[in-house]
């Protein structure tokens, strides 16, 4: 997933590049070469964020231990394409003015006040639309970490119930062998106090008839 991002991360920079570049060159060109260039660039914005679309997807993919480093990073690329459509914007309304004013000549200039007014309520509600974007992603992060840690949690519990019958297991086996041996213990003495008994009775017998003999004589 990771090289993948890193391709778009390529891409990126090589388009970013190529349209800072342009937006610089558009007010210093004018008529079909100017309005071709203007057409050109949005096109490539265009595409920047369809990458970024496409980065944003491969984060969304990517471990959560190593999610931060790349969010960051996505983050940085955001901004400098709000950056750039900021200095499109400009360029634009330039180039909007400078066409108008050859039209119009002077009374198109009355309107340029009204125009940096809209522009300047434009850019705040984009902002606004950020920040609520910025804390949505921020909730979905916050609720997959935490299914994670309720995964994590609901393992970890079975793994101390396999953990503990394992114990009960361990506990029943080590009373059957006591048991074992407690009746192994018994026959044993059992067995040694019938031979005690079976050894005094042959020798009783063998004193008793020791003692008839001599006293047959």
């Amino acid at each position: 997933m990771s090289s993948d991002f890193e391709t778009y991360e390529q891409d990126f920079g090589t388009i970013t590049a190529d349209i800072t570049n342009k937006i610089g060159r558009i007010p210093k060109l004018s008529g079909e070469e100017k309005t071709q260039l203007v057409l050109n660039v949005d096109k490539q914005l265009e595409e920047v964020r369809e990458l970024l679309e496409q980065m944003d997807l491969e984060v969304r993919e990517i471990p959560v231990q190593s999610r931060a480093m790349y969010n960051s990073r996505l983050k940085s690329y955001k901004q400098e394409m709000e950056k750039l459509e900021k200095d499109f914007k400009r360029s634009r309304i330039a180039y909007s003015d400078e066409v108008r004013n050859e039209l119009l000549g002077d009374d198109a200039i009355s309107s340029e006040s009204q125009r940096a007014h809209l522009l300047d309520n434009t850019e705040k509600l984009e902002r606004s639309s950020r920040r609520l974007e910025a804390g949505y992603q921020i909730a979905v992060e916050t609720e997959q970490v935490g299914q994670e840690i309720l995964s994590n949690l609901h393992t970890d519990r079975e793994k101390i119930q396999r953990a503990r019958e394992r114990l009960r297991e361990t506990d029943a086996n080590l009373g059957k062998s006591s048991r074992i041996l407690t009746g192994m213990l018994r026959r044993i003495i059992q067995n040694r106090v019938l031979i005690f008994i079976l050894g005094a009775v042959i020798f009783v017998t063998i004193i008793l008839a020791i003692y008839l003999n001599l006293r047959g004589h």
